[in-house]
């Protein structure tokens, strides 16, 4: 594909968004609701490509977003490489060949200089790699007169009625970003209550899904994507039995599917030792109506059941969870619409940050100062794992020399 440039001219608009690696829109979306303007946006994925330009004001374009492309200069670049290789809910493969994305997302904003920029991944994406691949965000931006906030959120603490924790960097070039503060109580989540200032608790699954109807029997469904396949017999009766908040592992060992034994007793018949043994995977999981919900996945409709209903969540209401509008339409196969709602960052969460930055840069009083990290907080409890401490300790080394301004807590 030849280069070619997107979008208005960013000298034109005052604030502007370029998105990486797009996805279904969900961080643009929340830029265009805080009153920026996008000049161009890139995946790879053909089904993103099309609900991007479906559902938002700029054109998405389908392309290796690593060929070269002359990327037009907006006033924030913003993304979320693919984070297959860091997810804790899948594999994790270090060297895997989509982490290296990290750096190239960090090379183009380092290129393109825009004022400012936006990171999010998932919480593994800090410690993959013996923390390597936070260096390999980092140094590019730093480098270039980025300063930089590293911070891990869990957007329940944003008005996100379920517990995402997910990696937001802000960095902006030669000033200090504002990094959103949270609006709400992430009850029932570790580090809830380290908020000196009381906050109202979000929103409830009940709170959140309380108004829709009844699911249809099939697709479309009313709204789009709001049906619920049949559930075969063996799957209804283990669902039934499920109370509030239980999952697999509550249930009587009958009820147990087949490949969920195998990788219950994975551990024990492997041979590995006691002490590094984890838990039985929790397979599906009812969820608590009084509660936010739990992270929402591409596998949430097979995982997730209905808090008060047996069955399982529809794609819609994986969507709400996730504060999507309900006239944002999804498109692809439904293993796609499912990926791509379950990838998305909030749309509510991103508001609030690109709200924050747009007060930044129509701001006349950012003043110009070397590149540095300014605050990393990669925990929401008090303990951390043997490999948190380390990658503390490296990333204090390398970018906190003594006598800097940084903050890490």
């Amino acid at each position: 594909m030849q280069n070619r440039e997107y979008g208005a001219s960013p000298d034109m608009l005052p604030l502007t968004v370029g998105d990486l690696f797009a996805g279904a829109g969900g961080l643009s979306l929340g830029f265009e609701r805080a009153g920026f303007h996008s000049l161009w946006a890139f995946d790879s994925n053909e089904a993103a490509v099309e609900t991007f330009s479906r559902n938002l004001a700029g054109n998405a374009v389908r392309a290796d977003v690593t060929q070269d492309f002359d990327y037009p200069r907006p006033s924030v670049i913003i993304g979320g490489p693919p984070c297959q290789g860091f997810s804790s809910a899948g594999m994790r493969r270090a060297g895997d060949a989509r982490n290296s994305l990290v750096s190239f997302f960090s090379k183009i904003v380092a290129r393109v200089r825009p004022a400012a920029f936006v990171f999010e991944n998932v919480e593994g994406f800090l410690t993959v790699d013996g923390g390597e691949r936070v260096c390999e965000m980092l140094d590019p931006v730093i480098g270039a007169g980025y300063r930089v906030h590293l911070r891990k959120v869990n957007a329940a603490n944003f008005g996100v009625p379920q517990h995402r924790k997910r990696v937001i960097a802000v960095g902006g070039f030669g000033f200090d970003p504002s990094f959103p503060s949270p609006t709400h109580s992430a009850f029932g989540a570790p580090g809830a209550r380290r908020h000196a200032v009381p906050l109202s608790p979000t929103a409830t699954v009940e709170e959140a899904l309380g108004d829709m109807p009844s699911p249809g029997k099939a697709a479309p469904g009313q709204p789009d994507d709001h049906y619920s396949n049949p559930i075969g017999q063996a799957r209804l009766a283990r669902v039934k039995v499920l109370g509030p908040g239980q999952t697999m592992r509550d249930l009587p060992e009958e009820h147990w599917h087949a490949s969920y034994r195998r990788r219950a007793h994975r551990r024990v018949m492997d041979g590995t030792p006691t002490e590094r043994r984890g838990g039985a995977p929790a397979g599906i999981r009812r969820l608590r109506g009084d509660e936010p919900s739990k992270a929402i996945t591409g596998g949430a409709t097979g995982e997730f059941v209905h808090p008060f209903e047996d069955r399982f969540l529809t794609l819609r209401e994986c969507a709400r969870l996730q504060t999507f509008p309900d006239s944002f339409t999804f498109y692809g196969t439904r293993t796609e619409r499912s990926a791509l709602i379950g990838n998305a960052v909030p749309p509510r969460m991103a508001t609030l940050i690109a709200e924050c930055l747009a007060r930044d840069l129509l701001s006349e009083d950012r003043l110009a100062r070397q590149g540095a990290l300014l605050s990393f907080s990669p925990l929401h409890s008090k303990g951390a794992s043997p490999a948190m401490q380390r990658v503390t300790r490296m990333v204090e080394s390398k970018f906190c020399p003594v006598g800097s301004q940084s903050r890490l807590f």
